[in-house]
This record gives structure tokens, C-alpha cells and sequence, in this order.
């Protein structure tokens, strides 16, 4: 059994702060190691309508949950149209990327392990 100990964190509680170089998204913190999470972090994104995330690699894999709206998501070269109820792996180190060209915001979980997350921004 684990040592930690059982969190609730209410939805008005979690502060979203906008994604340095990504133009249109922000991003939540819902539950990480501060929380006294030991393996994982849940984080919860917003894609605005026109938003666009360059593409970059995360030197960890993300599993992610598509909550609502629709957008795409490009992965190693391949792109990917998804919408609510999606789920996706992106391993670590995929070159990845997502575009909203829809008129209503996408918004997505993200579960990452605990530690550091080295973010490479790519050039075009």
C-alpha cells in the first residue's frame, strides 16, 4: 500500500496558466507530485478556436483524453483529427504538434509521469 494520502481538489481550485510557446493554449495542474502524487501528473489543456502548438518532443510519453471539441494532432509525421472520447499515446521523444481550426475550444487530460519534463521546441 502507498504511503500517500487521498486528495479532492474541486474544479474552481485549479489555476490555468497560458503555455509559453504555444499561441491560444493553457494549461491546469489538477493533480501532481505536490499533491503527494508518487508516479503521475493529471493536467488538463484548453485549445482555443485558432490556437496553434509548434512542434516540439517531451523528453516523457504523454497519455491523453480528449474531453471535448475537435482539433488536430500531428505525430511523427502523421496527422490526426480528434475529438471527444479520443485517446492518444504520444511517446517520449515524438516529434508532436496541434492545430485547432475549429470554431469552439478542444480541451484534452494529459497523464505524465512525476519529474522532469525536458520540452524541445523544433524550428520549421
Amino acid at each position: 500500500m502507498s504511503d500517500a494520502e487521498p486528495v479532492v481538489k474541486r474544479a474552481e481550485s485549479i489555476e490555468y496558466e497560458s503555455v509559453g510557446a504555444a499561441e491560444g493554449m493553457s494549461k491546469g495542474v489538477l493533480v501532481d507530485a505536490s499533491d503527494g502524487a508518487p508516479n503521475f501528473a493529471i493536467r488538463r489543456f484548453v485549445l482555443e478556436p485558432g490556437a496553434s502548438v509548434p512542434k516540439h518532443t517531451n523528453e516523457v510519453e504523454h497519455e491523453q483524453y480528449v474531453l471535448s471539441g475537435q482539433y488536430t494532432v500531428g505525430i511523427e509525421g502523421e496527422e490526426y483529427e480528434v475529438a471527444a472520447g479520443d485517446s492518444l499515446l504520444i511517446p517520449a521523444g515524438a516529434v508532436h504538434w496541434y492545430r485547432n481550426d475549429s470554431e469552439v475550444e478542444g480541451t484534452f487530460l494529459c497523464a505524465v509521469p512525476n519529474g522532469d519534463d525536458e520540452i524541445q521546441v523544433l524550428e520549421e
